[in-house]
């Protein structure tokens, strides 16, 4: 199996983002069962998939679609996708952002390519999905925005791109890997250079009756 993490570069979609992208980055110690078992990348396993959510806001919202195709009516092209949002001050940002996302995937990746090329393809459409897909809920409104965490597993290959502090984990053979950065001041350095390089600043405010923030 394999995995391949990008992520769009801070901040939460709607209220402003940038983008960066990331590469294939193979997860060699997980190969030892398909190894044993001669699998290839280009096969199909058996997917199992659920909801948990104690979610209270109204505000957090799930993609959950195990059966996508690329090309309609073409099982081949069959991929699966699924995503996180969590949204905050209001769900306008997450709302859109889950309906319309992966239609901004699909878009910005040529249909007639061939499985190779569109999982080669697939970071960089994402990234380009991220950025439209904020501009797009700008136009419409300011006020709300979201995180977003969203995977798309094709065959044995991961492919993964987040935004916000809503993350991503794989466990497999006993063990738990990140596939996803936290965009948090306290977590990352560069999300605090990416704010201040914008214009911005960052800092502890005090809360009253509180702790810093």
């Amino acid at each position: 199996m394999s995995s391949r993490s990008g992520s769009t570069g801070g901040g939460s979609t709607g209220g402003g983002s940038s983008a960066g992208g990331g590469g294939a980055v193979p997860l060699a110690v997980l190969l030892r069962r398909e190894v044993a078992s001669e699998r290839t990348a280009s096969e199909r396993p058996e997917l199992h998939w659920g909801l948990f959510s104690q979610a209270k806001k109204g505000e957090d919202f799930t993609f959950l679609k195990p059966e996508c195709e690329r090309v309609p009516d073409v099982p081949s092209s069959s991929f699966s996708a699924f995503g996180l949002f969590d949204g905050h001050n209001g769900n306008g940002a997450a709302i859109y952002t889950k309906e319309n996302l992966l239609n901004n995937i699909l878009s910005a990746v040529p249909a007639d390519l061939n499985r190779e090329d569109w999982l080669a393809a697939l970071p960089r459409a994402l990234v380009a999905a991220f950025v439209k897909t904020d501009k797009d809920f700008q136009t419409k409104a300011r006020s709300s925005g979201t995180t977003v965490t969203f995977v798309i597993i094709d065959g044995l290959v991961i492919t993964v791109a987040s935004v916000g502090d809503s993350r991503c984990v794989l466990q497999a053979e006993g063990s738990i890997y990140h596939l996803s950065s936290d965009h948090r001041f306290d977590a990352s350095k560069e999300e605090v250079d990416r704010v201040t390089e914008c214009g911005g600043d960052v800092g502890r405010l005090n809360v009253v009756g509180g702790a810093e923030v």
